[in-house]
Parts: structure tokens; C-alpha cells; sequence
């Protein structure tokens, strides 16, 4: 039973007045011993007399009524209401009750959060007949290590100046049908690099017997330069863009940036990017 901390009379204090009175004590006297105002020991005393022991006991603080509660038909229109993406204070204006009554109307039927307005989009999965078909190509960001940062140590003093430590990217290359893949690190995402990148992984997949008929990449602005064009377009190989906005369209790729980031990035505490960098290579 948790007790209030100011509380002046437990069940036992109560049961101890009810023994005094019964020893002939007047109430006043009770009052002074216990530290209580005789209103209280009157109070007490009704209760024993009316309920027996089972009156000495805590009551709940509740209310005998309610002058705003929810009736059923109430609880069934804000359902309705809300079904309609009705905002609460609509909702409250409409059937006259507060606001926060119909919030927690809404919680407890299970509607207060709105379902979307259109229903998800299905997902398509497809993959190219041959390996060269298609290469899925992409970029992630990643932090300069220059030392074990918080995440590793606990410790965030003078981290905030760690914070022009820079960045580097991580290039990937995935073959749409038989997944074989190639990433590198590069020192930015500007247009020489990417174009870097792409020789580089065309260089691989034709090692391993690939020929590359397409390229698919998102619209940044190195993948939407002339250069970039011109280098595929020499190359003899289709440029395919994702819809704007729409990372699933290039899944395959995204999917193995978060294989390497769990897989090699963030698999250990490195102490430098020299150090990440020689990891990826095996």
C-alpha cells in the first residue's frame, strides 16, 4: 500500500482512535494525541460506525459521477468522425465535449493515429537475365576517423571538435543478377571521381567476365553531368536514372551500403581512415 508521505493516520492510527473512543476517550483528546483535528477523528468514527472495519480502509479518489463522460453513442461518433480524418478539435466541436475527452475516446478505439492517405505502394522486385544487364551504382558518406570517437569510449568531451574532421565516400557497384559487386574509397563525390569510379568498376566486372550493357544511378549532379554522359556514351552503355526521390528504385544498391556499413564501417573501432580503408579491401 503506498502511503502518502504527510499522511498523519494509517489503517493501524484509524483502528488505534477507534480503540481509544471505545476506552471512553472523547474525541478532542484523541485528537491531540494523535496529532489530527477532531473533525478527522469524528470523521473516522462516522465511518466505523457506519461500515465497521472495512471502513477504516483508503478509498479511491474517483468521482461518484462524472459530469462529462463519454456515453456510448458519443464514443461511436468520434469513431465515425475520426474514420473521416476529423481533427480532434473538430471532432469536439462537433459532438460537445472537450478535446481531451475525445483523445482519449480515440486512443482507446485505436483511431488516434490516422492511417495514411494513400495506401502504401506495392513493391516490384525484378532482376535482369544476365549479369551485365544492369548495374546498380551508388554513393554513401562517411565521417573521417581521426581517433575512437563517443560511440566506442562513452566519452563526448571534445567532440565538438572533431567536427571539420571531413568526409569521405564510399562508391558501390552491384551487378543486378548475379550480385557481384565492387566499392572503393574515394576522397569526394564530385564528377572526376565518379567518373574515376566507373572505370574502375567496369575494369572489374570485365575481369570477371561482365560486359556492362547499363548503368543505373540516382540524380545527383556528378551522375547528371555532360561528362558523365559522354563517358557512358562512349563507352557504348545505357545511362538509367531512378525516379526522382524514390531510393527503392535502386534497392539493390542501397541494400549493400547498409551491408557495408554494418559489415565494414561500423563492424569495428577504427583509429584512423587509413585503417577503415585497408579493411575493405580482402
Amino acid at each position: 500500500m503506498n502511503i502518502h508521505r504527510n499522511a498523519r493516520l494509517t489503517p493501524r492510527g484509524r483502528a488505534l482512535i477507534v480503540a481509544r473512543w471505545q476506552a471512553g476517550e472523547s474525541p478532542g483528546a484523541i485528537a491531540s494525541a494523535t496529532g489530527v483535528s477532531p473533525a478527522t477523528v469524528c470523521k473516522w468514527l462516522r465511518r466505523f460506525k457506519a461500515e465497521g472495519p472495512a471502513g477504516l480502509s483508503d478509498r479511491s479518489s474517483r468521482p461518484h459521477r462524472l459530469q462529462t463522460r463519454i456515453t456510448p453513442q458519443q464514443l461511436e461518433q468520434v469513431q465515425t468522425l475520426r474514420a473521416e480524418r476529423l481533427p480532434y478539435w473538430r471532432i469536439a466541436s462537433l459532438i460537445s465535449i472537450p478535446r481531451s475527452s475525445v483523445a482519449r475516446a480515440a486512443k482507446r478505439l485505436g483511431c488516434h493515429k490516422l492511417p495514411p492517405m494513400q495506401p502504401p505502394v506495392p513493391v516490384i522486385r525484378y532482376e535482369r537475365e544476365a549479369p551485365g544487364d544492369m548495374i546498380h551504382i551508388d554513393t554513401k558518406k562517411l565521417g573521417r576517423i581521426d581517433g575512437i570517437g563517443h560511440r566506442i569510449t562513452g566519452n563526448r568531451k571534445g567532440q565538438s571538435n572533431k567536427r571539420s574532421t571531413g568526409w569521405e565516400v564510399l562508391p558501390l557497384a552491384v551487378d543486378d543478377h548475379s550480385r557481384l559487386a565492387y566499392s572503393e574509397v574515394l576522397p569526394d563525390e564530385k564528377r572526376p571521381s565518379c567518373i574515376r569510379f566507373l572505370l574502375n568498376a567496369l575494369r572489374f566486372f570485365r575481369s570477371h567476365g561482365v560486359s556492362v550493357q547499363r548503368v543505373m544511378t540516382d540524380n545527383g549532379s556528378s551522375f547528371r553531368s555532360y561528362r558523365y554522359a559522354k563517358a557512358l556514351r562512349l563507352l557504348q552503355i545505357k545511362h538509367v536514372r531512378t525516379k526522382p526521390f524514390t531510393p527503392r528504385t535502386n534497392g539493390k544498391a542501397e541494400r549493400f551500403v547498409q551491408t557495408s556499413l554494418r559489415e565494414w564501417a561500423y563492424a569495428k573501432a577504427y583509429a584512423a581512415s587509413a585503417d577503415r580503408t585497408a579493411a575493405l579491401k580482402p
